[in-house]
Order: structure tokens, then sequence, then C-alpha cells
């Protein structure tokens, strides 16, 4: 591979441009790059597809030596190394895969000058050969950077912590002189201040991106049934890769045996699977087209798959970082993507049972329980998600119109009465039961169950029949929400009334609701927004005649060449490219080179192909 580094100084931006092939700068990239280039260090929040490798890529380049990238998933490094590769960047990794020769023969180049960026696992990294490895090009060739990708993951109270993350502090104290930035697309101000002092980057400069995807609708549905719910949802997506989270490993195994039932490419992925499996099916859903991935929460953080057209939740997650950490896999290309979300009560129980059961110290589980509160939050909220999502993270917002909520603004009403028949009816109870056998109570049902508890004699007995069953639950899921009460899993879920539930039980405090929608009317309006930004095809939808035809016959010719090399399609060139190229026919490699996303390398390397497809 020929020698990235320019022998007479160059730009940043010719760089961007001659090397990745992208026009000019988003954001705040170029000032990040000029930082890290002249020796700062730096915190980079950026969202999920803003181009947060560039701000660490660039100044490896630009600065002596080898780039060193702390990045924790084995999948991710060989991604981003098989596109730097065919960038023309000097790019290598050194993990577990490796066998003894082929490290010998990376640490080999890297020792005499031949590679630009090298990536590594952090538990590889405190290694007491990889550190002499680092000593040996510091006093060598140099260590242009040190980048900590997925920063988050040292945050001990966070969805991804890794232990071995606390370790890189060390980096700093050994090798003073090497600038340093951590980089991660999720943290809200504690797990900032947190990344701050863990990794010891208190002279750091920070830059906060927007946290917005205004590509991603945003949609949460109530549970009714989550399989149909979920086929509906999925119907006009068929061609389409996405993935489905679970939160049990069972569940994830039933529901991609189902999803195969119903026709669907679907894979399951979680922990328990052998690490050929897992690896097995990671390969084919990077490289193949129309993969469903259903996982756990184990499967996703650094996917670098640009064309994931949807995420799905049948399950609650942990909380609003986890949240929008795993929809923010949709869409990284900027297409149109979605975010659907089924939940009910039962998530509430079973994420508050989680916290419990947990052997976290107290202040720990109020955090968590603080988190979990505000999912619940965005998830009742009768205002645009995007908003409440990224106030959340301290960002204003205005409405998005590309939410569930602005599409189909939902009915509010005063439910201060309906709040205080639910509230009187687990006060009655002894705060001792769920919100099953109070919704029995409050609609005058005389179950087995209330009538050994006596509970039909009770005031609040048969006093809501004005609301069905599945309405109640929408009350009960807002008072949850709301803070007014909460279910302690230590009595099974049982819902207690909270301090602030006294005023409302009073009367001296309103309560506003939102009407709960019936099932047919969340099927409509699922369907409506798969109509409006999901298809099969999402990345040709500007594309007709002639431009769509010569679309497709690239993207033939790159799944044969992404095969022959053993690389997913999208490390080769984007569908973004490929569009780019249909609409504009370049007619020799002068053109091809003013197509966002080819390089000098990919030009030389692909350009009579694509020319001769296009002639």
């Amino acid at each position: 591979m020929s020698n990235t580094k320019a022998s007479t100084p160059v730009s940043s931006l010719s760089l961007l441009r001659d090397v990745f092939g992208y026009p000019e700068f988003r954001g705040a990239q170029e000032e990040i790059i000029d930082h890290m280039s002249s020796g700062g260090d730096a915190l980079v929040l950026m969202p999920t597809g803003g181009g947060k490798s560039l701000c660490y890529q660039i100044p490896a380049l630009l600065r002596r030596g080898c780039g060193i990238v702390v990045s924790p998933l084995i999948a991710l490094m060989q991604d981003q190394v098989d596109a730097l590769r065919q960038n023309g960047v000097r790019a290598a990794f050194l993990n577990s895969t490796l066998d003894w020769p082929q490290v010998q023969e990376i640490e080999r180049a890297a020792l005499i000058g031949e590679m630009d960026l090298l990536y590594i696992a952090p538990e590889r990294l405190a290694a007491e050969r990889t550190l002499g490895l680092l000593e040996r090009l510091a006093s060598g060739p140099g260590i242009a950077l040190f980048a900590i990708d997925e920063a988050h993951c040292v945050s001990q109270w966070g969805h991804d912590f890794r232990p071995e993350y606390l370790q890189l502090s060390m980096l700093h104290e050994r090798f003073a002189q090497v600038p340093r930035i951590a980089l991660t697309a999720t943290a809200d101000a504690a797990t900032r201040e947190e990344i701050i002092v863990r990794l010891g980057l208190g002279e750091a400069r920070v830059f906060i991106s927007s946290f917005d995807r205004p590509n991603i609708r945003y949609t949460v549905v109530e549970k009714d049934n989550p399989r149909r719910q979920l086929l509906d949802f999925l119907a006009s997506r068929r061609n389409a890769a996405g993935i489905v989270y679970c939160l049990s490993r069972k569940k994830v195994e039933e529901t991609a045996d189902w999803l195969a039932t119903q026709g669907y490419t679907a894979l399951p992925y979680h922990a328990g699977l052998p690490a050929e499996t897992r690896a097995a099916h990671q390969r084919r859903f990077q490289r193949e087209e129309g993969v469903v991935m259903v996982a756990t929460i184990a499967f996703g953080m650094g996917i670098d798959k640009p064309d994931v057209r949807f995420v799905a939740h049948l399950d609650l997650p942990k909380s609003l970082e986890a949240y929008y950490q795993e929809t923010g896999r949709a869409g990284r290309d900027g297409d149109p993507a979605e975010a659907w979300m089924a939940y009910g009560l039962q998530d509430v129980a079973l994420q508050s049972a989680r916290i419990d059961e947990s052997t976290a110290p107290p202040q720990q589980k109020r955090l968590e329980a603080q988190k979990l509160n505000a999912l619940l939050a965005y998830c009742e909220a009768p205002r645009c998600r995007r908003t409440v999502l990224l106030n959340y993270f301290d960002e204003a917002a205005a409405p998005c119109a590309n939410c569930d909520v602005c599409i189909d603004p939902p009915q509010l009403f005063d439910g201060s009465i309906a709040a205080q028949k639910a509230l009187s009816a687990a006060f009655r109870t002894g705060q001792r039961f769920g919100a099953g056998h109070l919704i029995d109570l409050l609609r005058g049902k005389a179950t087995e169950k209330i009538k050994q508890w006596s509970h039909d004699q009770l005031p609040t007995f048969n006093v809501g029949t004005e609301l069905d069953e599945r309405e109640w639950r929408g009350v009960f899921r807002q008072l949850i929400a709301s803070g007014l009460l909460r279910s302690d899993f230590a009595e099974h879920g049982a819902l207690k009334l909270t301090e602030a539930a006294r005023p409302v039980l009073k009367g001296e405090q309103a309560v506003e609701l939102r009407r709960s929608r019936a099932p047919t009317a969340q099927r409509d309006r699922s369907s409506a927004s798969g109509q409006a930004s999901g298809s099969s095809k999402p990345a040709a939808t500007d594309l007709t005649g002639a431009a769509a035809e010569l679309f497709e016959l690239l993207r033939q010719w790159r799944l044969q060449a992404a095969r022959l090399q053993g690389v997913p399609a999208y490390v080769i060139l984007h569908d973004k490219t490929l569009r780019e190229i249909a609409l504009q026919r370049p007619a020799d490699n002068g053109e091809l080179l003013h197509i966002t996303g080819v390089g000098a390398a990919k030009a030389e390397r692909y350009g009579d192909d694509i020319l001769r497809i296009v002639g």
C-alpha cells in the first residue's frame, strides 16, 4: 500500500477531498481536526453517522507517526480498516483474530514507519507486549495520536461499561506529549463529566455537536399484539436491512425463528450464542442486503453498516441514552430511516425489576430509576418526540414534523378524575397490587381475586366503567411516567403512590392525559408512516427511468466486487455515491473524482469499471 503521508505539508481539506472523496467538512469536523493536528486533547460528542472517524483519521495522516485507535469491537475494527485501505490508507488492527505471524508483520510495519492507523482492543492495549510496542513507536517513527472510540464505555454507571476502559488514563501518564481524542455518540452531562475525570481529560476541549438525527422517524405504539404489530411495521420494508431488539435471549431466538416463517431473512444474535455463530450472523448482516438482525443489546455498538433502514424495539430499552444509541444505528447514510417501538406496562415492571434486583449501590439504583423514568416520559409524551429526546441531552429543538406525535397528534383530555380514581384504587387496596387487579376493580369485574380480598366492597369498585381496559392501562402507564405511581418489584409489581400523588388525590393539581389509541388506529398510523418514509430500496427513491436502471447495475457490480474482496459492499462505495454516479453519469476519471465518496485511490481502482457501466 502506498505511503499516505505526504512528504510536503498538505491541508486537512485536501486530504478530505483526495483521500476520502468528500468536498467539504461538516459541522465542527474541521475545527476538531485543526485542534488535534496542533497537538490538543479533545472530547467529541457527535451523533452516529456524523463523521466522528474523520476527526482522528485525518489528524493521524497530518501528524508524524502512527495513530493508535482504541476500539472495543473486533467487527468495527475490521470494517474501519477495510474502508481505510479502500481509500489507500495504511491501516491495520491487532486483535484475537490474528495469528502470530500476522501480528509480527503488523508490528514490523508500524515500527518502520509504514503504518498510518493501528486499531487495538482496550484489553490488549494494557498488555506489556503492546505497551512495549508503543514505547518503541514513540521513540521511533512516533505516535501521531491516541483515539479512544466509544468513550462512554468508561462510565461505570453507563449502559455499555467496559472495565478495561478504566486503564486508558495511563496513556496520558506514559505518553504525555501524545494528543488524545475521546469520541462518543451517546453521553448526557453526567457521563461526559465521568469520561473527562476517568480518562484524565481535564484540559481537553469539549466539542458537542447536535444530537439530532433528522432523517430518523420516531414512532412508539402501545403493545397490543406485538408480533402482529411488528409484522404490520415490516410489511413495507421487506427488502430492507434492520435490527429488532428484544430483552431476553429466548425472545430473540423465538422472534428470529418466527420472522423466518414469515419470509424474512432473520438472524438471532445474543451473548449466549457460540462466538463463531455470532461472527457468522454479523458478517451476513454486514455483507448481505435485506437481513434483519434480531438481537439483545449484545449486538450493535459500533455497527458501521450505513444502510440500516429501521431499528425496532419489542421491549423497552434501559434508558434514553441506550434508546438513542440503539436507534442511531439506523440511517447512518442520511437516507430516511425508522425507529419503531412497542411498549406496555409489563415492560415498565421488567425494567423496574432489573434495577431492584441488581447488586448496584443505592446511588446507582436511584440514577437508573431516574433514567428509566425519563424514558417512560418520552414514551408517553404528548409532544414532539424529537424535542423530548434532544431536551434530555440539553439541546433545544422545535417540533420536527417527522415523528408519530407530530404527524398524528394525540388527543389530550383533562384526566384529573381518571387519575384520582386510579390513585384511589391503588391506595384503598393497600398499594399491594398491580395494574391488572386495579383495572378489574375500577371496571367492576368481580373476579375471584377481587372477591378474595373483598375489594368488591370498596368505594372504588365499578367507578371506572367509562374507560375500557386498554384505556385504563394507558392511564396507569402515564401516571407511572409522570411520577405519580411507581412499580415495586419487591411486591410483584405493586403500584405505589409517590409523594407527588398527594395534591392530585386532593384535587389541588390537574392532570392532562393523552387518549389511548385503538390498535387499528395504531396499525393505520404505522402503515402511513411506512409509506411516507420507508421503502424496500430507499436509496433509489429519487431515481427514475435510466438513472434507476443504472443505479441497480452499479449495485450489482459493487456486490460482485465486494464478494471477490471479502468485504461489505458499502466499504467499496455507499449507496449515496452510486446514486450520485447514476444521476451525474461521469464521462472520465476527472468527473468521477467530483463524486462524493470517490477519492483518488477508489477512482484509480474502480474508475474503469464504473465508467464502462456508465458508458
